[in-house]
């Protein structure tokens, strides 16, 4: 049905007491809905107006909006748009005051739980990359115009108002997950709930979060959709009941998780949570991976606390909290329990310690064979002056770079999430070429065109690779029974002399 074609919006609005809740409780049983009182604190009256015109002027998004279940329960236009004259983002628009940009300071006025739990986390941070070597790669060796249509548009950026009142064209569009917003909030509802529909069927489904985690350097997408869980999810995406308003895994669905079952949504006695990062017990991004444990402030805001690092108490006002105080310390034993839990839904337990057991090594492996070492050898090459203290204007550096932002990476989002191909042939096979093939070499040469020699080349490599048994075949060459071995499997296979 429309609720506010052919002057049906009076009618609803009309019915405060009977007629909205009986739509709620037949169509809408469980789910969340704003509070507060209709045509007082949403379904705004004057919302009827705007609903007319549009659809006329703007039919797609209107119908959008009008079967969606912000349309079908009252809320409205200006519900969303409203603002107040004065705001830096307000305008005038058929005599009301509006906002072209829905912030989620905004969407809190009836989702304040939602609002509350994503404000503080690592998704509504996203747009705090002005000062990192991604946003210096973007800006100065691409270029703005590219950053525009590239970072900011998952990441997300401050958005510039002109005086007119509306979003400039070089910032606006953007639903950037972490965009900064004009009224001071941080992050973008539409990210995953595309405007005007706002379906939370879309928002779970491993597309929406593939728009942004797909790449070189985050493959997710790409890792899920190799996965067992992935496959299984195209084959019985039917059986997904992805518009249940509970979405508890094992209960409304059993086929395969998608990755807001394991990151947000029910399952396992977790409750459902917009802070995607609560259940991460890996950082998986960083040059070395730690085990992460996570400090809760008062002030809505958290960050994270790599292990062995000293760890804030409750009540403490620690430095990086800027003044609040510390309410909960969440360890990453605890968050991999959480994660656990969901999986425990479907799987048995033996299956879940196995995969983090196997996860683990691989993490372990990349970390101590390759990333410290390598990250140590750069340091001292800095240190003695062989490379500059400035990014990216020595070759080494960007060998380094793609070794753990793009491959190492690749390596252990492949290993978490069962994915065997990026786990190996785009993960761990890359890093261990480029190191041999690439980096090694790199080194020699950087140290030779300052000495004349690659003495300290390889004193660097006998500091710290040589140590690592997993090195022993570059220094000392494959062994004879490693060799033997297979080329017997070679022969047996494709006849004798077929691995010569």
């Amino acid at each position: 049905m429309k609720c506010f074609s052919n002057g049906r919006f009076t009618a609803i609005l009309g019915s405060v007491a009977t007629g909205i809740t009986l739509l709620f409780q037949v169509t809408t049983a469980d789910a969340a809905r704003p509070s507060g009182e209709i045509g007082k604190d949403w379904g705004n009256p004057k919302g009827q107006e705007c609903v007319e015109c549009h659809w006329q002027e703007d039919p797609g998004l209107t119908k959008e909006w009008n079967n969606s279940q912000h349309g079908q329960s009252g809320v409205n236009c200006l519900d969303c748009h409203a603002t107040e004259e004065g705001d830096t983002d307000a305008f005038e628009h058929e005599g009301q005051m509006i906002s072209i940009i829905v912030t989620p300071k905004d969407c809190s006025k009836c989702h304040s739980v939602e609002f509350d739990e994503m404000d503080g986390s690592h998704h509504s941070h996203a747009g705090r990359i002005l000062a990192s070597l991604d946003n210096l790669l973007g800006e100065v060796v691409g270029g703005p115009a590219a950053v525009n249509v590239g970072c900011r548009q998952c990441h997300g950026a401050k958005v510039e108002i002109g005086k007119d009142g509306k979003p400039t064209g070089d910032t606006w569009p953007n639903t950037g997950i972490g965009r900064l917003n004009p009224d001071g909030s941080e992050g973008s509802c539409t990210a995953c709930h595309g405007r005007h529909r706002f379906s939370k069927a879309q928002a779970r489904t491993p597309d929406t979060c593939g728009k942004c985690h797909v790449g070189p350097d985050h493959p997710q997408i790409e890792v899920y959709n190799e996965s067992k869980h992935g496959i299984i999810y195209r084959a019985k995406v039917d059986e997904m009941n992805l518009e249940s308003d509970k979405w508890e895994a094992g209960v409304d669905y059993s086929a395969a998780p998608t990755c807001a079952t394991c990151h947000m949504s029910n399952g396992g006695g977790q409750k459902k949570t917009h802070n995607v990062g609560d259940r991460i017990s890996w950082n998986l991004r960083s040059p070395i991976s730690n085990k992460i444990n996570l400090v809760r402030l008062d002030n809505g805001q958290e960050f994270d606390v790599p292990e062995g690092k000293p760890l804030p108490k409750v009540g403490d006002k620690p430095k990086k909290g800027k003044g609040a105080t510390v309410v909960e310390v969440v360890t990453w034993k605890e968050r991999r329990g959480m994660m656990q839990d969901v999986c425990l839904a479907c799987h048995s337990e033996s299956v879940v310690k196995g995969h983090y057991h196997q996860l683990d090594n691989l993490v372990d492996l990349y970390n101590e064979k390759f990333a410290r070492p390598i990250k140590s050898i750069m340091g001292e090459l800095k240190k003695a002056g062989y490379i500059t203290k400035s990014p990216f204007d020595d070759k080494i550096e960007w060998t380094w770079w793609e070794i753990w932002h793009h491959e190492g990476r690749r390596a252990r989002h492949g290993a978490s999430m069962m994915g065997p191909d990026y786990a190996w042939w785009h993960g761990i096979y890359d890093v261990a070429k480029h190191t041999y093939l690439k980096f090694i070499p790199e080194l020699k040469e950087v140290v030779k065109k300052k000495d004349g020699n690659e003495k300290f080349a390889d004193a660097m490599l006998d500091k710290y690779f040589r140590p690592i048994d997993g090195h022993a075949w570059y220094f000392d060459g494959m062994s004879k029974e490693a060799i033997d071995k297979v080329r017997k499997g070679f022969e047996d296979r494709y006849g004798k002399g077929s691995l010569d």
